[in-house]
């Protein structure tokens, strides 16, 4: 059998030939860039202490220190370094804008479309965390003014006529297209608020949606949001993912207020209890000094 180092191509080159005279240049390359969805829960501010305290699903965002899109709200991330994989900046990018490397992390989605960066060629590979907002100190980074858990609300938007697909260019590609639908994305702080419309095909991921409107986000990082949300929405169904949201000891009804508010409806409580049983286990320890009748407190199931 040869040897593959000495094994010819159509050009009569060797391996060790080809890559000696190989040439990056000859090639478009696209800088590669990490950006993070990073959800937590928070309550509510409550006048009423007896009262228990709603939650708020929230996203940190950064404002952005410097062009392009100087002074709107972003996505955190930055540019993946020569000596680092796409992970390891994104853990990296995480510990500077909240203090915290341990938290749940997983790769969300490549977002690759042409112009989404004014800039160059950027290709993001991005990533969803979740925290434990107890736990996260939010800090600027070096090129941010800014940084700020926002509340994110996220619907489809009511009342407004599924909008006509493009019928030649369905005919031409031989695809059938299904009606498309209009989402909403409102994320605030104090007096700021930004607004965005995304319009999907219906059955389709939020990747490959269309950004309608933007008002105050920088890129396509609504896309992006919407992308996460969908993917924490989704899993929520499967898994043990909401405890990443949960300090480490909760009431049943604080864990069934994470899930609802992730997933924007009411559950039965019965039927909630019944689906965490087995995630959860009981502590000898009470809520105590929050203004009602004390709870118990629970913890998720070691494995």
């Amino acid at each position: 059998m040869n040897n593959v180092n000495e094994l010819r191509d159509k050009n009569g080159l060797t391996e060790a030939e080809f890559l000696a005279s190989y040439q990056p240049g000859d090639y478009p390359r696209p800088s590669v860039a990490t950006d993070m969805v990073i959800f937590t829960v928070t309550d509510e501010d409550e006048e009423n202490y007896r009262k228990l305290p709603e939650k708020e699903l929230r996203v940190l965002l950064i404002r952005r220190g410097g062009h392009p899109y100087l002074g709107c709200w972003a996505l955190p991330g930055g540019f993946v370094r020569p000596t680092e994989t796409t992970e390891e900046a994104a853990e990296r990018e995480l510990k500077e804008e909240t203090g915290v490397d341990q938290v749940y992390l997983e790769q969300l989605y490549t977002f690759s479309q042409p112009g989404r960066d004014p800039r160059t060629w950027v290709m993001s590979c991005s990533y969803m965390a979740l925290a434990d907002s107890s736990q996260v100190a939010v800090q600027a980074g070096d090129d941010a003014d800014d940084a700020a858990w926002f509340k994110l609300t996220f619907r489809s938007c009511k009342g407004q006529k599924d909008m006509e697909p493009d019928m030649e260019s369905s005919r031409r590609s031989g695809r059938e297209w299904g009606p498309w639908r209009t989402w909403e994305i409102v994320l605030s702080h104090g007096t700021t608020v930004l607004r965005a419309l995304l319009e999907t095909e219906e059955g389709s991921s939020f990747a490959r949606c269309r950004i309608l409107e933007n008002q105050g986000l920088a890129f396509d990082h609504a896309r992006i949001i919407a992308c996460g949300l969908e993917r924490l929405r989704g899993k929520l169904q499967y898994t043990d993912l909401a405890f990443h949201l949960m300090p480490e000891h909760f009431t049943l009804r604080q864990l069934q207020q994470v899930y609802e508010v992730v997933l924007d409806r009411e559950l039965p409580t019965a039927a909630f209890r019944r689906k965490v049983a087995g995630l959860v286990e009981e502590t000898q320890q009470y809520t105590r000094n929050e203004g009602h009748r004390p709870s118990r407190l629970y913890k998720k199931c070691m494995p």
